[in-house]
């Protein structure tokens, strides 16, 4: 057993305090926020993740997880863990580094000679040489160790990821920090997961270019829905096809309406001006493009809607099916279906929006667009009905049933996952990205 603590218990460190907690270590997650706290020290999870409330109450109830606003509390644990944000700065592409030095500071006086810091957060490259010098100062060692979280699916990709990355500085301070990571991940390391050690700049790419790679993955395929459109092909069956190549795969290859959330748009762009300090601007010019072919896919979204209600959103009410930026969250944080919604609403539409989980942080968002959290009350009357958010319950709707609430035959699906044949047989007008 290792003494842990997680600095931040936001998305990130609420879910590596309790996954930790679960390997038999004994942690401690610090955090400001003390109703952020109070929550997770009742084991109510203060953001919707599957499977988190049940890890944080088997935690708390075996006396191995715990929960402080105070620092003091990391003292005495010799493995911390940095897990707080790093926003996009307002009005730059670059991202906020404020809270992990507000962190990695106020941890400072609490190390202990010996003792490893250990940053999850996705900072730009250099961080990491940066932060080491003053952890050094303080008797304590740094590594950095990237999280792969998708969110829905974060307690099992940190309790059995796909892989695990230290970045270590050389030499024996390195092998030190290998060696104590390695205690720490002994579970899922016997599991079989596989290993890589880097120096600090390269685990700091890993997240970043992890993450342009799949945000390229899916902006590709978008792009080719946009071609599809022009030439009156079927990018789903495109998709397929290219998608049996092995050497592409068909994984992320959904055209849709693109990607959204706190953390690939924002990695992405500060990728993009990291890179630029580096004066390696031009490596990866082509991610404004990645960018801009995401962001074209709401207002085509927007497009389609106003043909399929004749031309104008004015006296028409539309129903969105969606609100998170993906389903099994309850993340709003750039999601495409507020995006649109929002931009249908600005051109005179009645817009209502149903989501399962999402609707609280929405609203926070967007106050002046409507909710409903029952799908039957959402459907009813509408003029139009565009699913943008695969929730399961949305890909499940029968059309038959649907087309008996609605004023107006009309689907846009906007992540291509509804059967086009089995809803035009119901009397539907079907529309869909990149599809005839």
């Amino acid at each position: 057993m290792t003494r842990i603590s997680v600095i931040g218990c936001g998305y990130l460190g609420a879910v590596h305090a309790a996954a930790m907690a679960s390997l038999g270590h004994e942690v401690c997650g610090v955090d400001v926020d003390a109703a952020k706290i109070e929550a997770l020290s009742a084991a109510r999870a203060p953001f919707f993740e599957p499977g988190l409330g049940e890890l944080l109450a088997a935690g708390l109830e075996s006396g191995r997880l715990s929960f402080s606003t105070e620092f003091a509390a990391a003292a005495g644990a010799s493995v911390h863990f940095v897990c707080v944000g790093t926003p996009q700065r307002k009005g730059e592409f670059a991202a906020d580094m404020t809270y992990v030095d507000a962190a990695v500071e106020s941890l400072l006086p609490v190390l202990s000679a010996g003792d490893l810091v250990v940053g999850k957060s996705t900072v730009p490259v250099g961080s990491a040489a940066r932060l080491a010098e003053s952890v050094r100062d303080a008797g304590g060692e740094l590594a950095w160790n990237p999280e792969f979280l998708r969110e829905g699916h974060a307690v099992e990709d940190t309790v059995t990821p796909d892989r695990l990355v230290y970045g270590v500085p050389a030499g024996a301070a390195g092998e030190r920090a290998v060696a104590v990571l390695d205690e720490v991940y002994a579970p899922i390391l016997a599991a079989g997961t596989p290993r890589l050690v880097a120096d600090y700049a390269t685990a700091e790419l890993v997240k970043t270019a992890a993450n342009s790679f799949l945000a390229t993955k899916i902006s590709f395929i978008n792009a080719m829905a946009e071609l599809c459109e022009a030439a009156g092909g079927d990018v789903t069956v495109l998709a397929d096809a290219i998608g049996m190549d092995d050497r592409i795969g068909r994984k992320f290859l959904n055209a849709g309406l693109g990607f959204g959330g706190g953390c690939l748009p924002k990695d992405i762009r500060a990728f993009m001006a990291r890179a630029g300090e580096l004066g390696a601007d031009q490596a990866v010019a082509f991610l404004r493009e990645i960018d801009s072919i995401n962001m074209r896919r709401r207002v085509r979204m927007v497009d389609l809607a106003r043909e399929v209600v004749d031309g104008s959103f004015i006296g028409k009410r539309i129903t969105v099916l969606g609100a998170a930026f993906k389903p099994n969250s309850d993340d709003v944080r750039d999601s495409p279906a507020l995006a649109v919604a929002g931009l249908i609403a600005l051109q005179g539409g009645s817009v209502t929006v149903s989501d399962p989980e999402a609707i609280d942080n929405a609203r926070r968002l967007f106050p002046d667009l409507g909710y409903e959290r029952d799908l039957e009350a959402a459907l009813s009357g509408a003029d139009a009905v565009l699913l943008l958010t695969e929730w399961q319950q949305y890909r499940e709707l029968d059309p038959e049933h649907a087309a008996s609430l609605v004023r107006s035959k009309a689907i846009l699906d906007g992540r291509n996952v509804l059967d086009p044949v089995q809803w035009r047989a119901a009397g539907w007008i079907y529309r869909a990205l990149g599809r005839p």
